[in-house]
């Protein structure tokens, strides 16, 4: 098990590129398995949960090929349909928590799918019934088996059909999409999610010669095509490495461009940090942010306190709601954190209150935040990281805190945020890895 220490209490300042989207890599890397012919992918992160996919795509028996330093050609002609029997592939698929999206390309392609149930991060319930109950309303029948964990699906004879989602689950829209890409007829999705990464999942699969309308709506529509060829396709850069990257320069006084942000696909992240005092300029498609000693959090238009609320896209997405709390602790003012959709994401506010912060956790999903202003800084503490954006979080409040903390299971934070810790020394902080 790997750690950070963290030396806090220097300012940063410099560049930095935020790496490929994850959340959208992962949605795309199963879908290469919609082809046999080649699909090249560029801006791939070099991160766990990335890798291990990879990984297990190539087991599978898609030939994968490094093309550059994030470039890599994917070509899925002779899937090992068997391997999805072994119990090394069910082991495997169970600790990602995107191996899910793998059964809408292979019921899809082949009729069939099997996996076991998926790991990812401590957050809370992550429920699968939109997955399936998409794939049932396409004509799938699945089993499963509740003492080994083990969903098996028949889908030989999907076919088109309307469905309102109960959710707009991201991970399930994905799935239906890629189910029914090559699926017999037509297929509707109402209420499917919008995410930027929904939207370049789509294009993706129109570029290989799908069917896809209302991309960027809650509406869908597919027309199934016989088959899809290969594509080359480029990933956004990560929304939430950018407003990690936001917090990170208010909380350390930092002066800190962010290069290449697609500012376009950040919908309300930029005006959500601006609401807690961050000033920030948009230079082209680069994000500047100033140093700054002092900022201050708004209130409502009738003086009530701020809320800071996630919610479905383009709503504010509750990944990065972990890094607003921790930059409000030492922002001018109080604000509510409201995190509606994971009811364990906010339990890592224990270390930042033993490192001084003023915070009451009002119940699992909501706390109130009382900003310091500065007075008190944090003080350095050991502590560990439970999930990859509670573990940011705690390593940007160690960064901006008064001495040196400790921060243990650093491999949380591998899994979303590649070479942090290198990427950060280059701006000056002083971040040494040791096992």
């Amino acid at each position: 098990m790997a750690s950070f220490r963290v030396k806090g209490g220097t300012q940063l300042k410099g560049e930095i590129t935020p790496q490929g989207a994850k959340n959208e890599a992962l949605q795309i890397l199963c879908a290469v398995l919609l082809t046999s012919e080649e699909v090249t992918i560029h801006k791939i992160p070099n991160i766990r949960d990335v890798n291990k996919l990879i990984e297990l795509l190539s087991d599978m028996g898609v030939v994968v090929e490094k093309k550059g330093p994030e470039s890599y050609s994917f070509k899925a002609k002779n899937i090992k349909l068997s391997y999805l029997e072994t119990g090394e592939y069910l082991e495997k698929a169970s600790g990602l928590r995107g191996s899910v999206m793998l059964l809408g390309p292979l019921l899809s392609r082949f009729g069939k799918g099997r996996i076991s149930k998926p790991g990812g991060d401590k957050i809370g319930r992550r429920r699968m019934d939109t997955h399936f109950t998409g794939f049932q309303k396409l004509g799938a029948r699945f089993h499963y088996d509740s003492k080994k964990g083990i969903y098996k699906i028949d889908g030989s004879k999907l076919t088109g059909a309307y469905m309102l989602l109960d959710e707009a689950s991201v991970t399930g829209t994905a799935n239906i999409i890629m189910a029914a890409s090559m699926a017999r007829g037509k297929t509707t999705i109402y209420n499917a999610a919008c995410e930027p990464y929904i939207q370049q999942l789509c294009l993706m699969v129109n570029s290989m010669g799908g069917k896809i309308k209302g991309i960027g709506s809650n509406l869908l529509e597919i027309e199934g095509v016989e088959s899809l060829k290969g594509t080359s396709h480029t990933l956004l850069p990560d929304m939430i490495e950018i407003g990690s990257f936001i917090g990170l320069a208010a909380m350390t006084q930092s002066e800190i461009t962010i290069k290449n942000a697609r500012v376009d696909k950040l919908g309300l992240i930029p005006e959500t940090f601006q609401r807690l005092g961050i000033k920030l300029e948009i230079k082209g498609d680069d994000i500047f942010i100033p140093a700054q000693k002092h900022y201050e959090i708004e209130t409502f238009i009738d003086g009530s306190i701020l809320t800071v609320s996630d919610a479905i896209w383009p709503g504010f997405t509750p990944d990065l709601l972990s890094i607003v709390l921790v930059v409000a602790t030492q922002a001018k003012g109080t604000v509510l954190v409201h995190q509606k959709m994971f009811e364990s994401r906010l339990f890592f506010v224990d270390k930042l209150i033993d490192m001084g912060a003023q915070i009451i956790l009002c119940d699992p999903h909501r706390a109130t935040v009382i900003g310091l202003d500065r007075k008190y800084p944090l003080k350095g503490i050991r502590m560990t990281s439970p999930d990859i954006r509670a573990g940011v979080a705690l390593l940007i409040a160690a960064l901006s805190s008064d001495g040196t903390s400790i921060i243990d299971n650093v491999e949380q934070i591998d899994r979303g945020y590649q070479y942090i810790d290198q990427r950060l020394n280059n701006l000056g902080a002083d971040i040494v890895r040791f096992d």
